[in-house]
Order: C-alpha cells, then structure tokens, then sequence
C-alpha cells in the first residue's frame, strides 16, 4: 500500500526534478554567456555592490567574497553580503546582476520588506517541519491502511510539508522584489550599457525561474498528499 499510495510522488518528484534541472542548466549557459560580456565601467562584482549599499545609505553591510560557486546570498544576522570568488572579483553583466540582487535583500531588510520579514519568521519553523515531513507522511501513508490512528499522522506530515510549500511561495516576490531593486538601480545610476543590462535582466529572469519551478513542484506535491488523505477519510 505504502508503494501505491506514494507512487505518484515518485512521479512529480521525477517531473519536477527534471524540469528544474532543465532550467538550472539554462540558468548555468546565461550566466556563462553574460560572464563573457565585460561591463564597459570597469567595475567588479564587489565595487557594484558597494555603490548600492552606499547609493541607499546602507552602512552597516559588508561585502564579502565567499567560496563555491553559486554561493551568493544575504546574510541578514551578521549583515553581510556574500559574493561567490567569480562574482566578487569579475567585471561582467551576471556578475553585476548577481551582486545587484543581494544588496536589493540588504535593502529589503534595512527597508523591513514585509515579505522578506515572513520569510525570516518562517525559517525556524521549516527548517524543522522539511527535514522529517516526509518521513511522517511515509508512515502516514503505511499506518493509514490499517489504523485509525495512521490518517492523523498523514495528516501532521502534510502540515509540516505545508510548511515548506508556503515557504516557497513567500520566496517568490522576496526574490522578484530584490530583482527589480537591482535592474531600477542598475538602469537609474546609468551602471550598464543597453547590452549590459539586458544581459543583466536575462539571467535574473532565469534565476528566478528556479525558484518559481521549486513553487509549483511544492505545491503539486501537497496537493497530492492531500488526495491520498482525503482517499483515507
């Protein structure tokens, strides 16, 4: 039963993975390409981020290099901005994007963003419900069958599972938000070239395709949990 019950699952989880690697793998080819395309000002990733967070009178964040790759982010407890080494030191269009649209979170956060604010209350709570949903909505799926007792615990994995699928959706104007702060600095404070910052807007837009497909794969996956529940009422 535990099989039958889950294999749609399997299923959505296959699609999903598969349409999310297919965008990760454009995502990848446009910042290469873009990473090709030398900004004609001459500036860094780095020295772009801090002409943001100056330009807005944020003087309390730090731009940092960090290691890996695709490992840029806002750090809102320690108040840095976290650049991957290509970023933080390459003179290009997907560098100047990318680090655009960390310090538009910066200004979120010094701006408190209402929905960067959720975001933030939400991630104590995820952090726990996504690392063991699953496995309650497994032996939901098992107890179900054959216990009274089986269809309750379905129904907490389902809400542990919510959890992360409202999280994902309170991601999406977090990161649409910071993406448009970045493109209106970008184009306002004249950075880029017409070619630059459309490259810019290019790999922003592809960037944030990722975490619209991780959204809708979230939420087809409840969605299902849901009918296996309501099939065991």
């Amino acid at each position: 039963m535990i099989g039958g019950g889950l294999m749609g699952y399997y299923i959505i989880g296959g699609i999903v993975m598969l349409v999310s690697t297919l965008v990760s793998k454009k995502l990848k080819s446009k910042f290469e390409y873009y990473s090709k395309l030398t900004l004609k000002n001459g500036m860094s990733g780095a020295e772009i981020a801090q002409k943001m967070l100056d330009d807005n009178g944020i003087t309390d964040v730090k731009v940092i290099s960090v290691a890996g790759q695709l490992t840029d982010h806002y750090n809102p407890s320690n108040r840095t901005v976290n650049l991957s080494e290509v970023v933080y030191s390459q003179r290009n269009a997907a560098a100047a994007a990318v680090a655009a649209h960390e310090v538009g979170h910066a200004i979120q956060h010094a701006t408190a963003y209402s929905w960067i604010g959720m975001r933030s209350s939400l991630v104590p709570i995820v952090s726990i419900a996504s690392k063991y949903s699953q496995w309650v909505i497994m032996g939901g799926v098992a107890l179900a069958a054959s216990t009274f007792f089986g269809k309750w615990v379905l129904l907490a994995g389902i809400i542990m599972y919510g959890m992360g699928t409202l999280f994902a959706f309170v991601t999406l104007p977090v990161e649409y938000d910071a993406s448009n702060r970045a493109l209106a600095w970008l184009e306002n404070e004249r950075m880029l070239t017409q070619e630059e910052h459309a490259g810019a807007k290019d790999a922003l837009k592809w960037a944030a395709r990722t975490y619209l497909v991780a959204a809708i794969g979230s939420l087809a996956t409840l969605l299902y949990f849901i009918s296996i529940f309501l099939r065991r009422r």
